[in-house]
């Protein structure tokens, strides 16, 4: 498999520079450089922007910034990504890769509990109880990437701040095939993750597809 990831790799649009730097930086100033998005889903991921047309994108999940750089790269002028870390010690490598991508412009880096955040996002966009919003332009993208765990909690929190015929993608979510292991591994990040998968397949609001892109990618539409 390595070596087909390799030869994907070498065949697709080749990273820009300050992408390169987040993944060297990412290798010596943290301990967990394999949750890096890499070259091939972060071109998937600028691409389905570019196809999208998406305006705003959110991302729950910044680690290192690498996705934010390689969504907002493809944003248009007008276009906005918020993007969500817990961890406070990251935010000086994010905010300057940020920077070398000449994005800093384009993307908020909001520091803190991504559910917290996700409560006041939808106060400030006058999200009332039956999903309507009043104060604020809905988002195209959201990108989840975050605490494995809270992935059902996260979907909703955020289902109606995404538009009709939005999309809604969840990284990670065939976690190194555990979730297809017979009987299925008790740990708290797997049974997020089989909780979630079926909680989409389950939801009628939607459709999805679950690509084998890396870990998995659950491309979820909204209807």
């Amino acid at each position: 498999m390595e070596n087909i990831y390799n030869y994907i790799k070498e065949h697709a649009t080749q990273q820009a520079d300050a992408l390169s730097w987040v993944e060297k930086q990412t290798h010596l100033r943290t301990n967990h450089a394999r949750m890096l998005s890499g070259a091939v889903q972060g071109q998937f991921m600028r691409m389905i922007v570019q196809m999208t047309r998406a305006e705003r994108i959110l991302e729950l999940g910044t680690f290192t910034g690498y996705s934010a750089i390689c969504m907002a790269s493809a944003l248009g002028a007008n276009g906005h990504l918020d993007t969500l870390e817990l961890n406070d010690e990251l935010e000086d490598l994010i905010l300057e890769g940020f920077g070398r991508a000449g994005l800093s412009d384009k993307i908020a880096l909001h520091i803190g509990d991504c559910k917290e955040t996700l409560r006041r996002f939808r106060k400030e966009l006058g999200i009332a109880d039956d999903g309507s919003c009043s104060q604020g332009k809905l988002y195209d993208i959201v990108y989840m990437d975050a605490n494995k765990r809270e992935y059902c909690e996260y979907y909703e929190l955020v289902f109606d701040m995404v538009r009709p015929g939005g999309l809604i993608l969840a990284d990670n979510v065939l976690w190194d095939g555990k979730v297809c292991q017979d009987p299925l591994p008790q740990d708290k990040q797997t049974l997020g993750i089989a909780r979630f998968n079926d909680m989409i397949r389950d939801d009628r609001r939607v459709e999805s597809v679950i690509l084998p892109l890396r870990d998995g990618l659950n491309v979820i539409r909204k209807k």
